[in-house]
């Protein structure tokens, strides 16, 4: 929510509201003059938080503070979304530590709770023997077994083939 979603102070044109003090306690349903005077006696705003009650529910609170709750309050919601697919890619014919190097990122991946989509890229006559790719993907999977599960098995897309690896 932003501070566009709250009427303060004057803005609040409804006659009667349900109004909460800076405390917290409810006072009941005060007219709305009743309720800003209350508010400037305390040198704070009045805030309608939740228009669509009837009445409308008012808060005495400092607004500039009640924006910056709010925007943390979203900000934090966006943090639990961090889940994402990372991507692996190898070759049919890559060198041994390479893909000892790949699989150590994808290790890391999955610990950290992403999912990995291992994509093996195939070039000209490699096309010919995609056992190679299966045998990398096989590699890949039996190494990170511990820590991750196969989602979808390897299969061919074009010149790619790409397999999924979740979390345990």
């Amino acid at each position: 929510m932003t501070s566009r979603q709250f009427r303060v102070n004057r803005q609040i044109r409804i006659p009667q509201v349900r109004l909460i003090d800076e405390k917290g306690e409810q006072l009941g349903i005060v007219n709305v003059e009743d309720a800003r005077r209350r508010a400037e006696e305390v040198g704070l705003d009045l805030v309608e938080v939740s228009p669509t009650a009837v009445p409308p529910v008012c808060r005495i609170l400092d607004f500039g503070k009640f924006k910056y709750e709010q925007r943390k309050k979203d900000r934090e919601g966006h943090k639990h979304h961090t889940s994402q697919l990372k991507e692996l890619r190898v070759r049919p014919m890559i060198d041994p530590h390479d893909l000892e190097y790949r699989v150590k990122q994808g290790r890391e991946f999955l610990i950290e709770g992403h999912k990995v989509q291992v994509v093996c890229v195939f070039k000209g006559r490699q096309m010919d023997h995609p056992e190679h790719g299966y045998r990398v993907m096989q590699q890949v999977a039996e190494t990170l077994a511990d820590v991750g599960r196969v989602e979808s098995t390897p299969r061919m897309l074009g010149k790619r083939m790409t397999m999924l690896l979740a979390h345990k």
